[in-house]
């Protein structure tokens, strides 16, 4: 599947991935930071943004799209950066395709598996009936009955979009999303591994990252690092950007 991209500044190649219900406009700001420094490659993953939509939705299939995009636009020496799902698919796309690489900065989520934990998210966005909702506001307050962080609330909003006239729209493939969610947390394989330098970002206050998953982070990635960004939950990279950008780049030039 070919994926629609973003493509910020000159350089050393790096590419970006979403997490879950994400898409490429949640990283321009930080990408045009990093564009200062690199050719930066926003992607939106399949089922996500402006990227084909499919049925299939697997971290194997999402770690081939990216193996394509790579190859159609000669990319060398990639810098791979992922967030959560996106970070799971980097891990799975490491470990197959590890002489494409140069580094890869994995963004608060392990190698381990994670159990379903969208539930409720899903069955709001269900929930949406756009015959009757006609703006964000209407769609928020619907949302709001059974999500009740308003963040996340708000990070969801941003991929309704307008249709057509009169006609708002999920830009993420919901149905194929939510058929296929006990396999976005798979875990790598036993004795897949990655042996370039690898960078795991964890948030202060986020679970994604405990302590136990260092003996499987290590296993697969022996020469990784772990290093925590301060006053930040799941989504660290905005809610500290300045450590995150700092960290990234220490790491990566």
């Amino acid at each position: 599947m070919k994926l629609f991209s973003r493509v910020l500044g000159q350089g050393q190649p790096m590419i970006i991935m979403h997490g879950l219900f994400g898409m490429s406009d949640n990283w321009q700001s930080l990408a045009k930071q990093l564009s200062l420094f690199f050719e930066v490659h926003l992607l939106d993953l399949r089922n996500h943004g402006q990227s084909p939509h499919s049925k299939e939705f697997t971290q194997q299939l999402m770690a081939s799209d990216l193996a394509l995009y790579i190859s159609d636009n000669k990319l060398d020496d990639v810098i791979l950066v992922g967030h959560s799902l996106g970070g799971k698919v980097a891990m799975k796309f490491a470990v197959s395709h590890p002489l494409k690489l140069q580094k890869l900065v994995i963004v608060d989520i392990s190698p381990r598996y994670y159990p379903v934990h969208h539930d409720t998210i899903i069955q709001a966005l269900v929930s949406l009936d756009f015959n009757e909702i006609k703006s964000r506001q209407q769609a928020n307050a619907q949302l709001s009955k059974l999500i009740h962080q308003e963040d996340m609330r708000q990070f969801l909003l941003k991929s309704i979009y307008w249709k057509q006239k009169g006609q708002l729209a999920l830009r993420f493939n919901l149905s194929s999303i939510a058929e296929n969610i006990s396999r976005i947390g798979e875990p790598l394989d036993q004795q897949d591994t990655f042996s370039k330098p690898t960078l795991f970002l964890k948030g202060e206050y986020s679970d994604y990252i405990i302590d136990d998953d260092e003996e499987v982070i290590f296993h697969h990635f022996p020469d990784a690092s772990i290093e925590t960004i301060r006053d930040s939950g799941h989504w660290l990279h905005a809610q500290n950007p300045k450590q995150f950008l700092d960290v990234v780049c220490r790491f990566c030039l």
